[in-house]
């Protein structure tokens, strides 16, 4: 009998991973996560912990454009770019797949927080395997180098695809986003189109039809909201949509009043909503010291889009062509320009 080789024992690890039920692009949870810890902490080592003065000289995970020629913008002090990962990992797996990217530059000077979801399937460049989604790095490189080179590699590999210099990521999962809205008591969603769930995680949701406007709801219809595409203005494009929506959502529950005493809960319980982050007890702090007093996230979360166009190429990692999303070059410069950069 003949002994598979690696890649055909990583084609099969990949097709298996994927009949799993696809995850919901949740990654919109964990900036609220962080500011929940940030909130909580208080203001001890209050000048030190000043974003201005903590959040600067940052290292980077990655630096390096595509093509290795430019070099990273300069960041200023009191602004950071953070990578917001969903991921189809489950208990006792080693490696799993992201479903969902976002990359955030936050400007604790002026308040802005501007949010790039970057495609699961766009193309991407894996050093020593070639051209292949972005979904597939992480599964890779966990299979061959460890659940946390795994991660890391993910962020380079955007980094590389924006020229963007990362310094921290977060990564949580389908059920790190239902048990923190369940845990605020449920959350107010403005919805800006009406949503029909075509494909919902509940069979018992299917065909269930969301007007625009603002709806209460829990959880579980977070996660089924923010997981629908079909039914949606520009599918991709429109659920980025929804997740604004949901973070703002999120982010205004978080910081009402009312959830001041379930704050310190939350933030010790940061581990059951992420599965990995490098930020620091000291960073977290430092983003609630910025956002005390002067979040306003309807106004200051902003989502940018780049467009994509879906092509059949080939994937070096797959060894076979498939559907894969080329983003536009000349648009993902500027809006990385105007709006990742200052």
């Amino acid at each position: 009998m003949s002994r598979k080789t690696d890649n055909e024992n990583t084609r099969e690890g990949i097709k298996k991973s994927r009949k799993n039920h696809r995850v919901l692009r949740y990654t919109l949870l964990i900036l609220a996560l962080l500011i929940v810890s940030g909130t909580a902490f208080g203001f001890y080592k209050y000048n030190t912990l000043k974003p201005v003065n903590h959040f600067k000289d940052l290292d980077a995970i990655g630096v390096s454009p595509d093509n290795g020629k430019k070099q990273a913008p300069e960041q200023k002090s009191g602004t950071f770019n953070v990578l917001l990962i969903g991921s189809d990992a489950r208990k006792g797996n080693t490696a799993s797949h992201t479903d969902s990217m976002v990359l955030i530059h936050a400007n604790l000077n002026n308040h802005t927080y501007n949010m790039l979801s970057i495609p699961r399937d766009t193309r991407v460049y894996m050093p020593g395997y070639g051209y292949t989604k972005l979904t597939s790095v992480q599964y890779i490189s966990q299979s061959k180098k460890g659940t946390q080179q795994g991660i890391v590699d993910s962020v380079k590999a955007v980094s590389r695809l924006t020229g963007v210099p990362i310094n921290y990521y977060a990564e949580t999962n389908y059920w790190g986003l239902q048990d923190m809205v369940d845990t605020l008591g449920g959350i107010d969603i403005n919805l800006p189109f009406k949503v029909t769930l075509t494909h919902p995680w509940y069979p018992e949701n299917k065909g269930k039809t969301f007007t625009a406007g603002t709806h209460s709801v829990n959880g579980r219809m977070v996660a089924e909201l923010t997981h629908e595409r079909y039914s949606l203005p520009g599918t991709d494009y429109g659920r980025q949509k929804i997740q604004q929506a949901a973070l703002i959502g999120i982010a205004k529950k978080v910081m009402h009043p009312s959830n001041v005493t379930k704050l310190p809960a939350l933030s010790r319980s940061l581990s059951k909503f992420l599965i990995a982050t490098n930020m620091s007890t000291e960073d977290m702090v430092s983003i609630g010291l910025g956002v005390k007093g002067d979040f306003h996230p309807e106004e200051q979360i902003k989502y940018r889009q780049v467009k994509g166009r879906g092509a059949t190429m080939y994937d070096d990692v797959l060894e076979r062509n498939n559907s894969q999303i080329i983003l536009n070059e000349s648009e993902l410069k500027t809006v990385i320009k105007k709006y990742f950069t200052n």
